[in-house]
């Protein structure tokens, strides 16, 4: 990301302007420190301050993070990764761990991209200012540093959730930056471990979080999801191993606030970045809604639902065979057949890990419905062995929901597989692989919505499509707005398919 001239950035600096909170950091010569622009720490002059786009930007340039306003608590936006979809990709794939450990290497990241190592390299330190290793880096401390502060798990755990392939190295790293052992940085305020890690996770206003909840709502699978009193429960599944999760909104701090019950530590990261993916968390509002306002057709939209956000599956296989289940039937009838498959076909949840007594299975794994001669549900011929063929893709490529290639080489190896059509995998993109850029244009609610609030000209999905190049490179925000307005859709949260 380009920043603005420095003496923009100082200004915001002076204000503490939230508007610029996760955009930019400052690092300061006189200290060796690195802080968010909305520091409460005295304004430093303007000659020490060094500006960068990134945390690792400022790491890479030496700079340690403030232990006052915690960087690593400042929320991340989709719009600091630039304009390029590559490194987009890649820092999802970084977020998941794809840099841990010992046995990667940003050769073979750049290779599940589709894309040259060098080639990569240049594209990081264009929008980002750092390389991918240095970003890693970063992630990596950033993590550490807020299990350290906002749980009691032991240094050997957080070493470990963060992704450090040592005790020694996590432990040098952390005298390296703060000249301290990791245990000094622990806050007597810290919350206890008793039940499971509570984590808090910032974004940027405005949230509608009624929308979002209402949205998981209607689709909740019985024994697998949970959604009361503004909380949404799940069982997951991960490396093996299986556990919970409970979303919370606390928007007087601006956070999502999420409770982990899960056995293995390594899988936090991956935790975390999923729940970031589901509830949209990473995504810059402001400039997606002031971008779609310039449409005179979004504009009402937009304001009647500001902070409207694009819900993602919290599963990329669970997220499909919930596409192809839905196909040409409701919302509450996917739901039911979705809750069938379950019954048949999910493991049991063990109870260690539940903290509901709602939740109690498992989605089904593709490895399991792939080996079925029959899946057993009630349902066209055509659609079961399209979910039989859904598995069998999904255990043959496991990128297959993951953001490597573009967009559309993405929708073709979808459509590849039988019974998936335009409309499932544009649906999938924009839900499962997190494409925000994908509208499935042929959509009855899509097409009832925009006819509803342009009555000038008919509308087809030739004419949608053409008007949505403007949407570019947020359509799938656009057609959560389009959903919403579907007048033959009770005008509530929680709507389209």
């Amino acid at each position: 990301m380009e920043l603005p001239a420095k003496e923009v950035c100082y200004r915001a600096l002076e204000s503490r302007d939230a508007r610029f909170d996760g955009l930019l950091y400052v690092g300061v010569k006189t200290t060796g420190i690195y802080c968010r622009p909305i520091c409460p720490a005295r304004t430093p002059k303007f000659s020490n301050c060094h500006f960068y786009g990134s945390a690792a930007a400022a790491q890479d340039a030496g700079f340690r993070p403030c232990l006052r306003c915690r960087p690593e608590t400042a929320p991340e936006l989709a719009s600091w990764r630039g304009t390029s979809n590559t490194v987009s990709r890649a820092l999802a794939l970084i977020g998941e761990g794809a840099l841990d450990g010992d046995s990667t290497s940003v050769e073979k990241l750049a290779e599940r991209l589709g894309v040259g190592e060098r080639q990569l390299r240049r594209l990081f330190l264009q929008h980002l200012g750092a390389s991918p290793v240095s970003v890693a880096q970063t992630r990596r401390v950033l993590f550490a540093k807020q299990l350290i502060h906002e749980t009691r798990m032991p240094m050997n755990e957080v070493a470990l959730a963060a992704g450090f392939g040592s005790v020694r190295r996590f432990n040098e790293t952390f005298r390296e930056l703060f000249h301290r052992p990791p245990s000094a940085l622990r806050r007597k305020s810290a919350a206890t471990q008793e039940d499971g890690v509570t984590l808090r996770l910032r974004y940027r206003a405005p949230y509608d979080w009624d929308s979002i909840i209402g949205f998981l709502r209607a689709r909740a699978i019985p024994e697998v999801e949970v959604v009361e009193n503004g909380h949404y429960l799940r069982t997951i599944a991960m490396d093996g191993f299986a556990g919970t999760i409970d979303v919370s909104h606390q928007p007087e701090q601006l956070r999502i606030c999420v409770k982990i019950r899960f056995p293995n530590v390594r899988s936090l990261p991956a935790i975390v970045a999923r729940v970031r993916r589901q509830f949209d968390i990473g995504a810059d509002i402001e400039t997606i809604d002031a971008h779609l306002s310039h449409d005179p057709l979004l504009a009402p939209l937009i304001a009647k639902r500001p902070g409207l956000r694009a819900p993602g599956g919290w599963d990329g296989f669970e997220l499909a065979v919930r596409a192809v289940l839905g196909q040409q039937i409701s919302v509450a009838a996917a739901r039911r057949l979705a809750g069938q498959v379950v019954a048949l076909h999910g493991k049991s949840l063990p109870k260690a890990y539940s903290g509901h007594a709602g939740l109690t299975r498992l989605f089904p794994t593709a490895e399991r419905l792939a080996t079925l001669k029959t899946i057993g549900l009630g349902m066209p011929a055509a659609r079961l062995a399209a979910l039989k063929a859904l598995a069998e893709a999904t255990v043959a490529d496991h990128n297959l929901f993951r953001q490597v290639g573009s967009m559309d080489e993405a929708i073709d190896r979808l459509k590849a597989i039988r019974g998936i059509g335009e409309w499932t995998a544009q649906y999938i993109a924009l839900r499962a692989i997190r494409e925000m850029d994908a509208f499935p244009a042929t959509d009855v609610g899509l097409l009832r919505g925009a006819a509803g609030m342009d009555r000038s000209a008919p509308m087809s999905s030739t004419i949608l499509l053409d008007r949505a190049e403007s949407w570019r490179p947020w359509r799938a925000y656009a057609a959560q707005h389009l959903w919403a307005a579907d007048p033959t859709l009770p005008q509530e949260k929680g709507y389209e398919v």
